[in-house]
């Protein structure tokens, strides 16, 4: 059979037929044409694909961070500020290191060496920090090794010249500048401003080479002046932390106002903490006791029945109670009096703190009446001053009072405060009825206040405070040289599981000069544990040391003689419990 094929055989060889060449040139031609088609189309029409590759290797975006701002007393002391630090970090597709480089970064920095190996050779992240805010002279040493891939980040770390003197207060923040208790919580927003971002370009090595373009500005935070007076914070912390200690006490706080502006001149707690040390604290040694912690206020509560009674023309500072010899009974339930007295004047009630007196001034008042009364001066509802974590404190509902309630709370049983809270309250003694908002942030003029009651009747109280603090009353310690004081004593049963118990509160709040009042120091101590627990005891000679020094470092004229000071024997020492 003879077989017929396309190809031509010439001299033994095979020719291809002309057609295939043909075939052959098209499909060359057309993937030419596909290619030029793709490359137009990638660099001319889609380049951002390539664009993205090609900057990847030698472009990247960094971020700038924002100065924080700085906190600074009401005379310019600085409270908080932040200094450059420098932080180390890698980028793993960029690194070329040595074993000895790597076991000499370690050591630098001081880390696990294979730890770090891991850590800089992990090609799943574009980006790793190392260590965050080191010193200079630790991060020149880590430059001076010339690792590949290894850079420096420009950061702040935030410092407290204060220490612990003000850290519950001031708060502190985290590693990355932001803010994580107290003002550098609460005005996070001032202070912290907004991070920028920059493109550089860096070599092979990834070093950074050239600054191409600051993408978009950082902007700074807003400085911050507070209220605070570093000398007279100093004072206060001072001397709450001597008397936590000298009583053995579980705790204390001390909230110092201007009596005028409503601000804070001082807070502080004992213990605290150094905001500096980066280690994590107790969680309790970071609550400012003093805004966020309520108790039960004790007898300085009874200026305000006192006040709300003479308000309603229920009572004058004359009226005669009959205080029953210290035993008065309400609803099957004994009220106790620590001094019995058959009968005493309502200026006595408060001056020797009787509550049996104070029972029988708040039952000559409708509940309604009283409760409005105590809602004007603010408890139940918290101060205002924005601090984080403020605690409202607790009035409850007349509408659900027992008469036996109505009774304790007159003396501060049933009722709850923060420490700043019942200060605040005391600002209506000091400004003829007025209540004063009270502020964390130097103001230029004095915050507005609302009236709560007459001036006739918040003089009247304020001259029966007077009385406390001379012999005969329950505070002679809180006497100061050259000046008139007006205060009153707590000392409150704490409660415990529904039951009170044999652990106090020892409270002291008082005003100076008493003639014109510029300040407001209020102390709590907490649980004392010593054979001394009235707050007449151990609250009120801490409230003298800060008031006087307070009143002489702000120049404030005296109101009495230098020899004033009328020294109490044991028996002018007059106790009150509730």
């Amino acid at each position: 059979m003879i077989q017929h094929s396309n190809s031509v055989q010439t001299n033994g060889q095979m020719a291809l037929p002309p057609w295939r060449s043909r075939v052959l040139f098209v499909l060359l031609l057309a993937g030419l044409g596909g290619l030029l088609v793709r490359g137009i189309y990638l660099q001319g029409i889609h380049n951002d694909f390539l664009q993205q590759k090609g900057a990847a290797r030698y472009s990247r975006e960094i971020d700038i961070n924002a100065h924080r701002g700085m906190i600074s007393d009401r005379n310019g002391e600085r409270l908080a500020i932040s200094t450059p630090v420098e932080s180390i970090w890698v980028s793993p597709q960029d690194v070329e290191a040595t074993p000895k480089q790597v076991m000499q970064l370690a050591l630098i920095l001081g880390m696990n060496a294979e730890e770090l190996r891991k850590r800089m050779f992990d090609t799943s992240r574009d980006f790793i920090y190392l260590k965050r805010q080191l010193p200079p002279e630790q991060a020149e040493k880590v430059v001076r090794l010339g690792i590949s891939g290894v850079s420096l980040k420009r950061e702040y770390r935030r410092y407290y010249p204060g220490g612990e003197v003000t850290s519950h207060l001031l708060g502190f923040t985290d590693v990355d500048d932001n803010g994580q208790e107290g003002i550098e919580l609460a005005l996070q927003s001032k202070l912290g401003g907004k991070a920028g971002s920059q493109r550089v370009i860096k070599d092979r090595r990834g070093h950074i080479v050239e600054d191409v373009a600051s993408v978009r500005a950082p902007k700074e935070g807003s400085d911050i002046a507070l209220s605070l007076d570093s000398k007279i914070q100093f004072l206060a912390f001072r001397e709450i932390q001597q008397a936590v200690e000298q009583h053995k006490a579980k705790a204390g706080s001390i909230v110092v106002l201007d009596a005028k502006s409503g601000e804070v001149l001082a807070l502080a707690n004992w213990p605290s903490y150094n905001p500096n040390n980066r280690g994590k604290p107790n969680v309790n040694l970071l609550r400012n006791h003093a805004v966020t912690d309520l108790f039960e206020p004790g007898s300085t509560m009874k200026p305000f029945t006192v006040a709300a009674a003479l308000e309603l023309g229920k009572v004058t500072p004359n009226t005669i109670i009959n205080t029953e010899h210290g035993v008065y009974a309400v609803g099957g339930r004994k009220i106790h009096d620590t001094h019995p007295e058959a009968s005493l004047t309502v200026a006595q009630v408060i001056q020797k703190s009787s509550n049996v007196g104070a029972s029988k001034i708040a039952l000559s008042m409708k509940p309604e009446q009283f409760w409005h009364s105590l809602n004007e001066n603010g408890f139940g509802s918290q101060t205002g001053c924005e601090f984080p974590g403020e605690a409202a404190g607790r009035l409850r509902d007349f509408a659900k009072w027992r008469p036996i309630e109505q009774a304790t709370m007159s003396y501060g049983n049933g009722i709850s405060v923060n420490l700043l809270q019942l200060a605040r309250a005391y600002t209506v003694f000091a400004n003829s009825g007025v209540m004063k908002t009270v502020t964390l942030l130097k103001q230029e003029t004095p915050t507005v206040g609302v009236q709560v009651y007459s001036a006739t009747t918040a003089h009247a109280v304020r001259d029966m405070l007077e009385m406390v603090v001379k012999p005969g009353g329950t505070a002679p310690l809180a006497q100061i040289t050259g000046y008139r004081v007006a205060g009153k004593t707590g000392t409150a049963h704490k409660l415990e599981g529904g039951q009170y118990v044999n652990k106090y509160v020892a409270s002291f709040v008082g005003l100076a000069p008493a003639s014109n009042p510029r300040l407001i120091v209020a102390v709590m101590i907490n649980e004392p544990g010593g054979a001394e627990y009235y707050g007449g005891q151990v609250a009120a000679p801490a409230f003298s040391n800060v008031m006087g020094a307070s009143l002489r470092l702000l120049n404030v004229p005296n109101d009495a003689p230098l020899d004033n000071v009328m020294q109490p024997t044991p028996a002018d020492l007059i106790a009150e419990e509730v």
